[in-house]
C-alpha cells in the first residue's frame, strides 16, 4: 500500500466507499420494519403505475379530440410506463 488516498475516479473505491457509509448507516438506523417495507413496495408501484394512467389518460383525451382511434394512447401508455419504469429504477438504486 503506498499510504495515499484512493483516487476519486476510481470505481472500486466509489463502490467501496458506498458501501461502507450503507453500514454505518445499518448501525445507525438499524433494520427497517416490515410496514416500512411494504410501504416502500407500495409506493414503488405507484411510481410506475400514476405516469402510465397519465399517458394513458393524455392519450385518450387526444384519440377523443382527433377521432383517432388508439393513435396516441397506445405510444403515450408505454412512454408513461418506461418512465415509471425508469422513475422506480433510480428510486431504489438510490436507497
Amino acid at each position: 500500500m503506498s499510504g495515499k488516498p484512493p483516487d476519486e475516479g476510481d470505481a472500486l473505491a466509489r463502490a467501496a466507499a458506498s458501501r461502507s457509509e450503507r453500514h454505518r448507516r445499518w448501525l445507525r438506523e438499524g433494520e427497517p420494519s416490515v410496514a416500512r417495507r411494504l410501504a416502500e413496495i407500495g409506493v414503488l408501484g405507484w411510481v410506475i403505475v400514476i405516469p402510465a394512467l397519465i399517458g394513458l389518460f393524455v392519450g385518450r383525451l387526444i384519440d377523443h379530440a382527433l377521432d383517432s382511434g388508439i393513435f396516441w394512447t397506445a405510444p403515450l401508455l408505454l412512454l408513461g410506463l418506461a418512465l415509471g419504469c425508469w422513475s422506480a429504477w433510480k428510486w431504489v438504486k438510490s436507497a
